[in-house]
Formats: C-alpha cells, sequence, structure tokens
C-alpha cells in the first residue's frame, strides 16, 4: 500500500513540474529572423521544423550548446519531452544537404556572375570513445611549423560560399552551406566504410553544389591541401579552382601536336619550364597588393604553364615574393589562364574568411560541444552551428545592422564595423526588446527598465 501511495505522489510531483515548466515564459527570436527561416520550411516536416525553430531559439542564448541546454534557454521545456528534441538530430527525416543548398538560395540574391566558393577542414575537439567518428587528428592550433600536434575529435569537411556584400565592400564573408565529417583509416574500418580523403569529400560537396546549380560559374579557392590531383583532376565543367603550389613544382609548356605517322605514343608535356622559385630568381615586377585588410608590396612572375600531375589542365602560374613582413616567396595557380595576377592573388586571399567563419563558428556558436554521439547526430548538429552561422550574417546585412549600437571601447577605438559577435548581441537584442514590448510595460522607469533588460540578456550569455 506504502508503495503504490509513493508512486501517486511521484506522478504527482512530476505533474506539478511538467505544470510550472509550462509557466515558463518561452524565449522567442525576432520576427524578422523568423521570416528568414520560413525559407527553409520545405526542407523538413511541420513538427520537425517547429522542433528547428525551437533549438535554433535556444542555440542564440543558450550559453552551452547542448540540446538540453538549449531547451533551457529557449524556454521550452516541459512543452513536450525533450526526446522529441533529440531525435530532431538523432531519428527526424530531413538532409542536411538540402539544408546547405537552402541556404545557398537564400544567399544567391547577393551573388554575381561567378560564385566563389571556399573549401577547408576544421577540427572539432571532442571526448568520449563511443562517439561516432572520431579519432586522431592534426591540430592546427597546437601545432607548430617544427612539431605536429593530434588531438582526439572530429574533422569537418566545409564548403562555403565567398560573398562580398555591400554593407563592407571590402570585406568578404565565408557563408557555410555543405558539410562532410572524415574518417581517418582506423575509424573508416572499425564502423566498416570506405575511407576518402579530405580532398575526395571535398570534390563531392562541389560536384553537390555544381550540380544543383547548373546554370551557374563557380570558382573554389583552397589552400594546397585542396590543390592537388585528387581536386584539380575532377573539377565539374562549370568550375575553376585558384591554390597554392610548392616552389619547387615541375612545369610545363603544353605537348606539341602528334605529327600523322609518327612512332610511339602522343607526348603528354611539353618542354620543362622554370620552377615558381626560378621564375622569382629572374627579373619580377612589383605589384602593390589590396589584401588581408592591408596594402602589401611584392615582386610577382606569371606564366602559363602546366603540373606535372594534370599535364591536361592549363594553368597559370604566379610566382610572388613579399618585399616586405615575413611571408617570403610563395607560388599560387589557377585555373582561369585569363587571369592576371593581381586577380589570382586577391581570389586566394578570399580564402582566409573560412578561417574567420570557423573561428566564429567555435567562439559564439559554440561548434564543438554539442553531444551526439550516433551517426545521424553526429553529422547533423555541429552542422547546424555553421548554418545558423550564415543565417545570421544574412539577417544581419538584410535587417540587423539597422539596429545595430556600435559600442565604443577606450581600448578600441578605431572599431568602425561589426563583428560577428556584434551581430549575434543585435540579435539576442533585437529578439529580447520585442518580448519585452509584448508585455507591455509602461510607466515611470519603464523604458530604463527596458534598456537594462536587453542589455543584460545579450551580454550576459
Amino acid at each position: 500500500m506504502l508503495l503504490f501511495e509513493d508512486m501517486a505522489r511521484a506522478s504527482l510531483r512530476t505533474i506539478v513540474n511538467t505544470n510550472s515548466f509550462q509557466r515558463r515564459l518561452a524565449m522567442s527570436l525576432d520576427d524578422s529572423f523568423l521570416s528568414l527561416l520560413q525559407f527553409l520550411v520545405p526542407m523538413m516536416t511541420a513538427p520537425s521544423f517547429h522542433n528547428f525553430c525551437v533549438v535554433i531559439t535556444g542555440w542564440v542564448f543558450a550559453s552551452r550548446r547542448t540540446v538540453t541546454q538549449m531547451l533551457l534557454a529557449a524556454g521550452a521545456v516541459g512543452t513536450k519531452h525533450h526526446s522529441s528534441f533529440h531525435r530532431l538530430f538523432a531519428a527526424a527525416r530531413w538532409s542536411r544537404d538540402r539544408l546547405g543548398l537552402g541556404v545557398f538560395a537564400l544567399i544567391s540574391p547577393w551573388l554575381g556572375d561567378t560564385v566563389f566558393l571556399a573549401v577547408d577542414d576544421t577540427l572539432a575537439r571532442k571526448r568520449g570513445l563511443k562517439m561516432f567518428g572520431t579519432g586522431m587528428h592534426h591540430d592546427p592550433l597546437l601545432s607548430s611549423r617544427g612539431k605536429t600536434i593530434t588531438n582526439w575529435g572530429h574533422s569537418w569537411v566545409v564548403l562555403g560560399v565567398v560573398v562580398t556584400f555591400p554593407l563592407w565592400p571590402e570585406r568578404p564573408f565565408c557563408l557555410p552551406i555543405l558539410f562532410r565529417l572524415y574518417l581517418n583509416h582506423q575509424r573508416a574500418e572499425k564502423e566498416r566504410r570506405v575511407h576518402r580523403t579530405r580532398p575526395e569529400l571535398a570534390v563531392e560537396l562541389i560536384r553537390l553544389l555544381c550540380r544543383h546549380a547548373k546554370s551557374r560559374q563557380f570558382h573554389v579557392v583552397g589552400d594546397s591541401a585542396y590543390g592537388g590531383q585528387s581536386v584539380l583532376g575532377f573539377l565539374p565543367e562549370n568550375c575553376q579552382l585558384t591554390s597554392r603550389l610548392t616552389l619547387k613544382a615541375r612545369l610545363y609548356d603544353a605537348p606539341p601536336e602528334h605529327r600523322a605517322g609518327a612512332h610511339g605514343r602522343p607526348r603528354k608535356r611539353g618542354q620543362r619550364l622554370p620552377t615558381p622559385e626560378a621564375m622569382l630568381n629572374q627579373r619580377a615586377r612589383r605589384l602593390v597588393l589590396s589584401i588581408y585588410g592591408r596594402q602589401e608590396q611584392a615582386r610577382v612572375c606569371d606564366a602559363e604553364a602546366r603540373v606535372h600531375a594534370a599535364p591536361d589542365k592549363p594553368l597559370r602560374v604566379v610566382a610572388v615574393e613579399a618585399l616586405k613582413g615575413g611571408r617570403g616567396r610563395e607560388a599560387f595557380y589557377s585555373t582561369c589562364v585569363t587571369a592576371t595576377a593581381d586577380e589570382i592573388l586577391t581570389w586566394y586571399a578570399q580564402r582566409w574568411a573560412v578561417e574567420v567563419a570557423f573561428h566564429d563558428s567555435k567562439q559564439h556558436l559554440g561548434f564543438e560541444e554539442p553531444q551526439g554521439w550516433t551517426r545521424n547526430a553526429v553529422e547533423r548538429t555541429a552542422p547546424v552551428a555553421m548554418i545558423l552561422y550564415s543565417l545570421i550574417v544574412l539577417w544581419f546585412v538584410q535587417e540587423g545592422h539597422h539596429h545595430h549600437q556600435l559600442t565604443l571601447c577606450p581600448w578600441y577605438l578605431s572599431k568602425s564595423r561589426a563583428s560577428f559577435r556584434d551581430m549575434l548581441l543585435t540579435l539576442r537584442r533585437k529578439s529580447v526588446h520585442q518580448q519585452l514590448l509584448s508585455l507591455g510595460l509602461s510607466g515611470q522607469g519603464s523604458r530604463k527598465t527596458l534598456e537594462l533588460l536587453e542589455n543584460a540578456v545579450s551580454q550576459a550569455v
């Protein structure tokens, strides 16, 4: 009898707790941001999209980006069982590729005739042996030129759209849209999957986007890891590539025409040409380059050539030597042979925007914090952080910059434009402002109270 009474009390306590959760005021994002999310409705079912909006709201306001913390931040605890929000990533029927292509459609009005893309990989540090896809990967933040450090976690290959907005014509943004999780040899064998290299995953993402928008011309920029034969030899017809070369790269002229009746197979390569390093030992012209937000003087040589690994691809090879600073001698190439050396160096400099996107997604949106461990949860949750990064930048360009309050600090008087942190704080402040107005605050001191609450909530997380 006592056992049944204890069970009844426990059940009643659960009901009381649930009712108390339901009486909490749920957070809501600004209407202008929610209207941006409405373009993604076709990517999910109605229940999944409702859960997605709740999770995104919590993602903006949470101090830690786990599903349960996001539910607490969104005020959604008790509205339905928390497992339904976990299932959004682990079991719901939606595709992260379709979601990324939907975001690409939102970016399209800001794009020109040629769409520039940036491809790179980043490490998300993790803990736990049972989490899907984890392994030991190179850690670029802890490594140096003399010592390589590896760390346990996920290695993500990311493809983003490089776009310059009229609001900041001198500042390119990289908006991530497509993602692939790289598995090293040991993890691929354990999961019984075919091992695929990072360049192969990058080619898959490039082909997916180029096939989705066949009428557009694309131009990919990537570092030397994505400039080898495994990428250069498998580019779609509507895609160009700009990347780095080693200074000792073997360069060749176009092969001579095969004469009729000549013995032997046709030559694949023409006459050997000077290496990029040898090009810089000759006379070179000087250029003033506007890259990385500053002016740089450099010696530049360029020539049309073909690399040994891809003799059928004509390239414009650029060798450059910085006259000031520690960059030294470098070599680059582009499959766009009609481009000038200045254009190629400017294109490659835009690649840095993807590094900024990685930093801001980890620092301000918790890219490394989700704790899902099944395959679906792992492959879906972390990319949402970078999808949210793209959405917040788009929202700020369209609507948020009208409400941005530039905070000048005595130690940073030269600040003249908004950082991503400012964009996120503006979204929080605008959302809190809208919600507080709906409460109908009035009377003496209500305006100061409103400003105080807005500032406290936006800065607290």
